[in-house]
């Protein structure tokens, strides 16, 4: 599975957050180990824009996601 997150300071550490809809697809637990790939992405500006006429709600657009990955 793919995801865009933002890396976040958490003490002298660089950390970065899985979407819930990962680790439940994935069934990761806290202390799993885990392979990542990392691409950095240096700009979201295309992103910017693309979503103005969405008028459904995140939470509404999240359930459909999870619907079709039970599919």
């Amino acid at each position: 599975m793919e995801a865009i997150t933002k890396a976040k300071q958490i003490g002298g550490s660089v950390c970065v957050i899985i979407p819930k809809h990962i680790v439940d697809n994935e069934r990761i637990h806290r202390d799993d180990t885990l392979r990542i790939k990392v691409e950095k992405v240096d700009n979201l500006d295309f992103l910017w824009g693309k979503f103005k006429d969405i008028k459904k709600s995140t939470k509404q657009i999240m359930k459909e996601i999870d619907k079709d990955e039970n599919d």
